[in-house]
């Protein structure tokens, strides 16, 4: 029987130990996993102010960070694929502020409450389709395309709705829960499409192109890909899930506001995924990183605001924040391709 064939060289560095450092492990780990270091951060910021203010991590407290961030959540995970392809969509926001007003519109016309939500969000996806085609057919840049969409969606909710809030309709205990009124059925809203769109970014066909499309559009045309509807599904996709957040806001807070989402939500939507480490020039992004980095913006605007920080100081903060993320993201990136090679 043939021996294998190996060198005694060859031998001695396969049964060589592993002499690395403990810092290096942990270097190594963190390179590998770009969620690590982000939720590094956020234990160190609850940490942080659960001893600067003791009323930090008590539960009426985490209940409201949970239901912030939820939304604000569904909406970056969204966007995290747009960003990825190297789009941006900005119109999410005021996607976000209408879809509760179509659903109202349908109920008070008499229709069933849930075909209401049905026509909401098919509203919402005809929204992202029409970008998506804008950006396809048409050749707009993604930001010229969506800020197009970010005016007239504005306009269009004030119209409709005259620029008066509304009452979310009362359509009884297990439907208002279902849909937001419930911290704990928002929260599992959240956790149920982190999950999903995690597992399609990073197990299925869809999210395996949305990443090459993002890498090198080009070569992902020449090797097959349908670039053209990876980017329609993707914008598509993003305003649905905004679309829906809007609708758990409105029964969370039992009204219809016009003024609601905007500007606001959107770049906290899109700080949070490249905080979380996905790359503006796209190619790269995890839907986990994108609810951490979320997560670390709500504790950090809800432990400063615990701790007497103004709003306006917070703003100063936010904007530091996004720019050494990105300047980190960069340097792993580069860190990444230095030890893969």
């Amino acid at each position: 029987m043939a021996k294998a064939d190996t060198t005694p060289q060859e031998q001695t560095v396969a049964e060589q130990p592993d002499r690395r450092s403990p810092l290096s492990t942990i270097t190594d780990f963190l390179l590998r996993r770009r969620e690590a270091s982000i939720f590094i951060i956020a234990v160190i910021l609850l940490i942080c102010f659960q001893v600067a203010n003791d009323n930090f991590l008590t539960l009426g407290n985490v209940k409201t960070l949970a239901e912030y961030t939820a939304e604000t959540v569904i909406i970056a995970v969204g966007e995290v694929l747009i960003l990825i392809m190297g789009e941006i969509d900005l119109s999410v926001g005021f996607t976000y502020a209408l879809a509760p007003f179509i659903m109202y519109i349908a109920y008070n016309n008499g229709l069933p409450l849930f075909v209401g939500i049905i026509l909401a969000l098919l509203g919402s996806a005809l929204i992202g389709l029409i970008n998506g085609a804008v950006v396809v057919f048409f050749r707009v840049p993604s930001f010229i395309a969506t800020l197009g969409a970010y005016f007239y969606l504005n306009g269009l909710t004030l119209t409709i709705s005259n620029a008066f809030p509304t009452t979310t309709p009362d359509v009884g205990t297990f439907w208002n829960g279902v849909l937001g009124n419930n911290i704990y059925w928002e929260s599992l809203w959240a956790v149920l499409f982190i999950v999903i769109l995690q597992i399609v970014l990073s197990r299925t066909r869809w999210g395996l192109h949305t990443i090459a499309v993002g890498s090198n559009l080009v070569g992902s045309g020449e090797v097959g890909i349908n670039v053209n509807l990876i980017k329609l599904r993707n914008f598509t996709l993003a305003s649905l899930l905004a679309g829906f957040a809007g609708i758990l806001l409105a029964f969370r807070v039992t009204s219809i506001d016009p003024s609601a989402g905007g500007a606001n939500i959107m770049f906290e939507a899109v700080s949070g995924a490249v905080i979380g480490g996905t790359a503006l020039q796209g190619g790269s992004g995890t839907i986990i990183g994108a609810f951490l980095g979320t997560l670390v913006l709500q504790i950090l605007k809800d432990g400063l605001t615990l701790v007497g920080v103004s709003a306006f100081t917070f703003d100063i903060i936010l904007g530091v924040v996004i720019v050494i993320a990105m300047i980190l993201n960069i340097r792993l990136q580069v860190l990444r391709r230095g030890g893969n090679q």
